[in-house]
């Protein structure tokens, strides 16, 4: 398809993004767009999936799911909004793998999200080994969504907090509030999990 995706096993034909009528400087400019939009927010999208609930195994389908919408709407995309959109559709796929899991009556697995670090110190970095970030996958699937949401955003993406309201759509206030309920859990999870390590050693 695109050179962006030489070494993807993507497969989003190029009429998804190209309009059916158009000229050639209309088409290209549409192609483009999508090339900056995949290059740049790529890993972004991958890590999202993966930290709200999608297993392993499923992570590259739910990542080529949400590039297939971005293809479709485009157009709809505003300059700009373009994470607020990514962010969106990927909590939509996203859910909607975990009730297909949850009605198939699968495990989620506690595995690691190896290769696709974020930037900046995080928990998961400050945690380091293979088995903490196992333990951070455990974790963030423990946190009800709307809390895991925002705190996935501010704590592991390092968005600010009117960032993460506006990819959200919510009050300041409200992302706040759920960005402390996810710290609480977040270390009171890893403090008992911290103390059952300790208790396995004795």
């Amino acid at each position: 398809m695109f050179a962006v995706f030489a070494e993807s096993s993507f497969a989003i034909p190029a009429r998804a993004v190209e309009p059916r009528e158009s000229d050639g400087s209309e088409a290209a400019a549409r192609v483009e767009r999508f090339q900056v939009i995949f290059g740049a927010h790529y890993d972004f999208v991958w890590r999202t999936v993966r930290r709200l609930g999608v297993a392993d195994a499923g992570v590259d389908d739910a990542v080529q799911e949400v590039f297939v919408v971005v293809a479709r709407k485009l157009g709809e995309i505003e300059v700009g909004m373009e994470k607020s959109f990514l962010f969106g559709t990927a909590r939509r796929i996203a859910a909607a793998a975990r009730r297909a899991k949850k009605s198939r009556g699968e495990q989620v697995p506690e595995e690691a999200l190896h290769d696709r670090p974020a930037e900046g110190p995080n928990p998961e970095e400050a945690l380091g080994t293979r088995r903490a970030q196992e333990m951070l996958v455990s974790i963030l699937d423990g946190m009800e969504n709307d809390v895991r949401e925002a705190f996935v955003l501010f704590e592991l993406e390092g968005l600010s907090k009117s960032e993460v309201a506006q990819v959200l759509a919510i009050p300041e206030g409200t992302a706040a509030s759920r960005l402390r309920r996810g710290r609480e859990l977040f270390l009171a999870s890893a403090q008992r999990m911290k103390a059952k390590m300790e208790g396995a050693r004795a």
